[in-house]
């Protein structure tokens, strides 16, 4: 079983370290204090486990998880951190674990001893004919703890958050996760000019790429900041902020030219009211 750490503190990635090899036959093979770096490391080399710090550079534990969690081949990921407010995000994002620091040498025993066992059951169940139903696949999510979390505040926020987790994609200080090419991008979420529905899928568009959601262009709303992006059309999402030229079109609508893009995104004839409410016109 082969496992990176990712801790930006040199003393407690040490102190991690030591616990996965005093008491587990886990493989470290890589230890990171870098977020970007972990996404360049995990979309080259396959990893079985991620322990993982939430508070790290360039990106921050639970935005990196959200979108490692979108990987086929998805890792099992430990959050090790001191802030318990994260919780019930790492619940939706079926963590296997949540660990507070300061953490004890029996909860690390514990925790090491059951992801071990979890990961031969599983390796053993992927070598059987037919794969587990729907019912065992729920079990096994049922068996993740968060044994230093306070569960009544996690109980609490689950239900709430349920309904806003983004789906293919997600939103956190102002970045993206996004598809191009097999691999995930990261980017401002500035940098998006506008997103188009294309089937089963939404396209989106920089000044320079364009790149792919596995998710309807609805969902996809739901994970841009609203004070920037517009739903101009039931096709159609535009960032206000790249809007060069609102020119007049049939019906009393509107084509909206974008600054650097040879490309007119429409406003739709109900859409008209709010966008021109919108930009004061």
């Amino acid at each position: 079983m082969k496992a990176i750490v990712v801790e930006d503190e040199f003393l407690a990635r040490q102190e991690l370290e030591y616990y996965i090899r005093t008491h587990s036959q886990i493989e470290i093979v890589g230890s990171f204090d870098d977020g970007m770096d972990v996404l360049k490391y995990v979309q080259d080399h396959e990893v079985d486990a991620i322990f993982l710090d939430i508070n790290i550079p360039s990106l921050d534990g639970v935005f990196l998880a959200h979108t490692i969690s979108k990987f086929s081949r998805k890792p099992y990921i430990i959050f090790i951190t001191a802030y318990k407010e994260h919780a019930a995000e790492a619940f939706e994002i079926e963590a296997f674990d949540y660990i507070l620091k300061p953490y004890s040498e029996s909860r690390m025993t514990s925790m090491l001893r059951k992801l071990e066992n979890t990961y031969e059951r599983d390796q053993g169940s992927q070598t059987l004919s037919n794969p587990p139903s729907e019912k065992e696949s729920t079990e096994q999510h049922a068996e993740v703890t968060y044994s230093n979390a306070d569960q009544s505040t996690l109980g609490q926020s689950t239900t709430a958050s349920t309904t806003h987790v983004p789906h293919h994609a997600h939103v956190l200080q102002g970045k993206i996760s996004l598809w191009k090419n097999d691999k995930i991008q990261v980017i401002p979420v500035d940098d998006v000019y506008y997103a188009s529905a294309s089937e089963k899928v939404t396209n989106v568009f920089t000044k320079r790429a364009e790149y792919t959601v596995s998710s309807s262009i609805s969902e996809f709303q739901n994970t841009l900041p609203e004070e920037y992006f517009f739903r101009c059309h039931r096709s159609y999402i535009v960032n206000i902020t790249k809007i060069r030229e609102i020119v007049p079109w049939f019906n009393n609508t509107y084509l909206l030219r974008l600054h650097d893009l040879d490309y007119e995104v429409p406003v739709s004839r109900s859409k008209v009211k709010e966008f021109r409410q919108i930009m004061s016109i």
